[in-house]
């Protein structure tokens, strides 16, 4: 019966820094998460004071209301780009693009060679 292959201490670092690495994406998805959450929770606090104002405006044409609302729209504006950079990234996007170009190229291809040789 043979024996079981040792596992070389190569392997073992290996697989360690591959559970680091695990951790150390699972703890910057987390903290993305949370950041998420929290902005999306401002968000709709900043929206309903600014529905707020705008009714309290109509009635009074306060300047400092209106700066309140300018300022609130800024924030909401700032949020919203956190948000959206926050959820789309280079790396969200690098592996479909790169199967996208590999597999365009390759139709690229097919299509030159079906081409020849029915031409």
């Amino acid at each position: 019966m043979p024996a079981s292959p040792e596992p070389s201490p190569t392997d073992e670092n290996d697989l360690e820094q591959a559970i680091a690495e695990t951790e150390r994406s699972l703890a910057l998805l987390k903290e993305r998460y949370a950041q998420v959450q929290q902005d999306t929770e401002q968000r709709l606090e900043l929206q309903q004071r600014r529905e707020q104002i705008k009714r309290e405006q109509r009635r009074t044409r306060s300047q400092e209301l209106q700066a309140e609302l300018q300022q609130i729209q800024q924030q909401l504006d700032t949020i919203e780009l956190n948000l959206e950079t926050r959820l789309l990234t280079w790396g969200s996007f690098k592996e479909p693009f790169w199967q996208a170009v590999r597999f365009g190229g390759l139709g690229i291809v097919v299509g030159w060679i079906l081409k020849s040789c029915a031409g």
